[in-house]
C-alpha cells in the first residue's frame, strides 16, 4: 500500500505539476526509497501514455522541485561516512537557491579518492531539484575525457561548450553543470567558465536572475585528505569529530601546487570562483558495508550479514599497515553482489 501510494505520488508529479507538493507529501514516509528498475520503467510507459493524449509539463522550469526535504533525507540515509560532505551540500544549495537574487552562479568543487560519492552526491541533487534527474534539460554533465578528448579541437570545445551552457540558461531559470574528471580538463576550457562563474550584475533588477550551479569532481588532493584523516585517527580521535577547517587549508595548497593539472592554475582557483572546496573522506569497512546493503536492497534482492561481511572482505584496504580506507571506496560493489545470488 505504501508503494503504491509512493508511485500514485511520483505519476501526479509527471503530469499534474501543480499537484506536485500534494503529490509529495503523500510519499514522504518514503522519501529514502528507490524505486525499482522495472517499477520505473512502468512509470514511464505510463506518463508517456497519459501524455500522448494530454497536455503534460515535458522540461524547462516547470519541471524543477527543490526538494530540500527529500535532498536532507537522502544525504543522511543513501551517503555513507560524509558528515562534512552531507552538512556543506545541503546548506549551500538550499541557501542559494533561496535567494532571489544570487548575483553569481555557485560553484563546488568535490575533492576525493574514487567511489567516495562524488558522483552519487551530484545524482542526489540532479534527482532532488529536478523531477527528471541527470536526464533533465536543466542539467548538464561534461566528463572530461569524454567530451573533450582531443586537445587539438579545444577551440571547437570552447565555443561548443560556452554555447552549451547559454542556451541551458536561456532554456531554463535555474540550471546544473557537472564537469566530472574536472582536473583532466585543458586550461583553455577552464578559462572559458571563468565568466559564467564570475559576479554578475543583473540587467533589470526587477527580473528574478538566473540561478546556476557547477559541481567540479575531482580526484585530486584524494591522498592529502586521507593522509590527513589517517592522522586524525591515529590521534585517538573520531570520524565525526573531523572539520572541515581541519582538511580544507592543505586541499586547497595540493590543488595549487599541483603540476599535473591546470585546475589549480586556472581563473576558477586563483580568482576565488570556486565557493567551496568539500573533502570526500576515505570510506571504511563499515561503510563499504553499507553500501553493500544498499546495492541488494536498489534491486530488491535479500541479504544476509554473512553476505555484506564477505563482499566488504573483497575489496583492498590500505594503507598496508593499518587497512583502515577502502582503495576503491564503494565502487564495483553492485557487480559483486553477484556472487551471492542464489
Amino acid at each position: 500500500a505504501a508503494l503504491s501510494r509512493r508511485y500514485w505520488a511520483l505519476l501526479r508529479c509527471r503530469v499534474w505539476p501543480e499537484d506536485c507538493e500534494r503529490a509529495e507529501k503523500a510519499g514522504a514516509g518514503l522519501l529514502g526509497w528507490s524505486l525499482p528498475l522495472l517499477g520505473q520503467q512502468y512509470l514511464d510507459i505510463l506518463t508517456s501514455w497519459y501524455c500522448s493524449f494530454q497536455a503534460c509539463c515535458n522540461s524547462g522550469d516547470c519541471r524543477i522541485s527543490n526538494n530540500f526535504t527529500g535532498l536532507e533525507s537522502d544525504l543522511s540515509v543513501r551517503l555513507h561516512g560524509q558528515h562534512l560532505a552531507r552538512e556543506l551540500v545541503l546548506t549551500t544549495v538550499k541557501g542559494y537557491l533561496e535567494v532571489p537574487q544570487p548575483g553569481k552562479a555557485l560553484a563546488l568543487s568535490f575533492h576525493g579518492w574514487s567511489g567516495t560519492g562524488k558522483n552519487f552526491v551530484a545524482r542526489l541533487l540532479a534527482e532532488n531539484l529536478y523531477r527528471d534527474g541527470l536526464r533533465s534539460n536543466c542539467v548538464k554533465t561534461f566528463i572530461a575525457t569524454l567530451h573533450f578528448p582531443h586537445p587539438k579541437y579545444m577551440d571547437l570545445y570552447e565555443e561548443k561548450l560556452t554555447s552549451e551552457i547559454k542556451e541551458t540558461q536561456e532554456h531554463c531559470h535555474q540550471t546544473l553543470f557537472i564537469f566530472d574528471e574536472a582536473e583532466k580538463l585543458h586550461p583553455g576550457l577552464l578559462e572559458a567558465l571563468g565568466p559564467h562563474l564570475a559576479q554578475q550584475t543583473p540587467k533589470n533588477h526587477r527580473v528574478e536572475s538566473p540561478k546556476t550551479i557547477f559541481l567540479f569532481l575531482s580526484n585530486l588532493g584524494g591522498n592529502t585528505i586521507n593522509a590527513a584523516v589517517l592522522n586524525l585517527l591515529q590521534a585517538r580521535g573520531t570520524r565525526e569529530e573531523i572539520k572541515l577547517d581541519q582538511l580544507v587549508p592543505q586541499l586547497q595548497a595540493e590543488i595549487a601546487e599541483s603540476t599535473d593539472t591546470g585546475f589549480g592554475h586556472s581563473c576558477l582557483v586563483k580568482e576565488n570562483l570556486i565557493d567551496f572546496f568539500i573533502p570526500f573522506l576515505p570510506l571504511e569497512y563499515r561503510h563499504v558495508r553499507l553500501c553493500a546493503r544498499d546495492a541488494f536492497l536498489s534491486q530488491g534482492l535479500p541479504y544476509t550479514e554473512a553476505a555484506l561481511d564477505q563482499i566488504a572482505k573483497m575489496m583492498v584496504y590500505l594503507p598496508k599497515e593499518e587497512q583502515l580506507f577502502s582503495s576503491q571506496g564503494c565502487k564495483s560493489i553492485s557487480q559483486r553482489i553477484n556472487y551471492f545470488l542464489p
